[in-house]
């Protein structure tokens, strides 16, 4: 038999898939302490109810007979399929992230409120968190954005330059403050 089909070793493989971090490599998790408690209580709210819950109906459906045709078992084991994905996926979140608590500084930093000028006039406001908290309608970017990026370090007043395929892009720093990203 050829050696590609034999395991090199004898250990288990994991159950649990990689959680894809969506962060350069060797980067950290960094999280605001709003961000982290809301994936906490999020499991939380799996773990001691959504999940007990689809259990019971569940044992319920089973205990009817016929499983094959029986939607309330079928679903409910799809359901539950998810809801034990989404635990382990924000389980592994949790304990990786790096929590920072933002400071009032004069300079741009993660967990920072921004208020820039495009260089067509456009005023935008955006908040720099981490990938767990992005939400572009509420005008929350990613701290590995090149948005932020280009904001990182910056002061008011100061012009920096955004970099796109498109092309390079200067904007001004009008305002930076510090607040709870609730």
């Amino acid at each position: 038999m050829s050696k590609a089909f034999t395991r090199e070793t004898d250990a288990p493989e994991d159950p649990t898939p990689e959680v894809r971090t969506g962060l350069p490599q060797g980067a950290k998790n960094y999280i605001t302490p709003a961000g982290y408690a809301r994936l906490k209580s999020e499991l939380k709210l799996l773990v001691e109810v959504d999940r007990p819950e689809v259990v019971r109906t569940v044992s319920w459906a089973a205990s009817n007979g016929d499983r094959s045709e029986n939607g309330d078992y079928i679903y409910g084991k799809r359901r539950l399929r998810e809801i034990d994905h989404r635990i382990r996926f924000l389980m592994k979140r949790l304990e990786i992230a790096e929590v920072v608590d933002p400071q009032d500084r004069d300079r741009v930093y993660f967990g920072a409120t921004v208020s820039y000028r495009d260089g067509g006039g456009t005023e935008r406001t955006v908040s720099i968190v981490g990938t767990d908290e992005v939400d572009p309608s509420r005008g929350r970017i990613s701290w590995i954005s090149p948005v932020a990026h280009a904001l990182l370090r910056a002061g008011i007043g100061d012009v920096v330059t955004l970099k796109t395929p498109a092309r390079a892009e200067e904007l001004e720093v009008v305002a930076i403050r510090y607040e709870s990203l609730a």
